[in-house]
């Protein structure tokens, strides 16, 4: 496995992260139990999750899952970075939703109990808070990480200036501020590249995009379909007919290379200078073990400009829409 640092912090995260968001709704606990072992045999040792996760009716339980894991032992706990989210609607009652600081201690004391743990590695804001000032937020957040209770801060969905506001406020307070910005980032979905990765680069934050393979459409989809293996439907149907000569371009490609789609994925975005980790979230053990494989993946200059080619990216703003 390889490791970098978060961001300009010192802590290190492998180069891929565990997506959790599945387990429960989607995977059963025992599965989700022995695909988090595996991770971490495999040197895995960042896992996502949010407070949100488990669905309408059951809020918090892929937390609960995760929890119920540590609590067997053997160090699992310890070799993990953990990291979770709040902001997402908790119940119906006032004051559970969002980043207040009433909201920020009691979601992250209910996901502490949770997941049975006393400190979140990496406590993230879910999404931008616009009523909410930023003052009352990183007050908020120091008083958790005095506590002892999470060590790092990070945001996921946000805009650039977003990213801008919360560092300017931080640093006025003479905080650390955010570390990390989670956000979806693949071959299909570069705008990140236009404000969002430069204002990462610029304050230290190290990128963890989700959603790498485009809900799987980057995973091999028109083999899959002629293999009988998926069916694709709803959105990412419609999704599948709009592009489906470039779809087709990138899994050509990616047999001129040798490798599966999917990991051709993953490798690009292990090559794109900001990204920590893509998040990975495997429902079954063969997901994992795919994904895993992508980080022997090397593209050389060729197969980057080939990919670009089917996939243009974006210059940074304002070069990408003026002289």
């Amino acid at each position: 496995m390889q490791y970098t640092h978060l961001g300009r912090s010192g802590l290190q995260v492998s180069r891929l992260c565990l997506g959790t968001m599945n387990f429960g709704p989607q995977t059963e606990e025992a599965d989700a139990h022995s695909i988090m072992d595996s991770a971490q045999e495999n040197g895995i040792n960042f896992f996502d999750t949010a407070n949100v996760y488990g669905g309408a009716g059951h809020r918090g339980w892929t937390e609960e899952i995760i929890g119920r894991w540590f609590a067997k032992g053997g160090e699992r706990r310890e070799h993990t970075v953990l990291a979770t989210k709040l902001y997402g609607t908790m119940t119906d009652r006032p004051n559970e939703s969002k980043l207040s600081a009433l909201n920020i201690r009691r979601a992250l004391d209910a996901s502490l109990k949770r997941l049975q743990t006393d400190y979140i590695d990496v406590y993230q804001f879910h999404h931008i808070d616009r009523n909410t000032p930023w003052d009352e937020i990183w007050q908020a957040i120091e008083v958790a990480v005095q506590q002892g209770k999470i060590l790092y801060s990070g945001s996921s969905n946000f805009a650039g200036w977003h990213i801008a506001q919360a560092q300017e406020a931080a640093h006025r307070r003479n905080y650390t501020g955010l570390v990390s910005e989670q956000s979806i980032y693949n071959l299909f979905r570069r705008e990140l590249e236009l404000e969002v990765i430069p204002a990462a680069r610029q304050y230290g934050l190290g990128l963890i995009p989700w959603s790498p393979l485009q809900g799987g459409l980057l995973g091999g989809v028109l083999k899959k379909e002629r293999d009988g293996v998926r069916r694709t439907e709803g959105r990412a149907l419609e999704t599948l007919k709009k592009h489906e000569d470039q779809i087709r371009q990138y899994e050509d490609l990616a047999d001129d290379l040798g490798h599966e789609p999917g990991d051709v994925a993953l490798a690009w975005l292990l090559h794109q200078p900001a990204v920590t980790a893509p998040i990975v979230g495997p429902r079954t053990q063969e997901q994992l073990d795919a994904a895993i494989r992508a980080l022997d993946v090397t593209l050389d200059e060729d197969a980057l400009k080939r990919l670009d080619d089917i996939f243009p990216g974006h210059k940074t703003a304002p070069e990408d829409y003026a002289w």
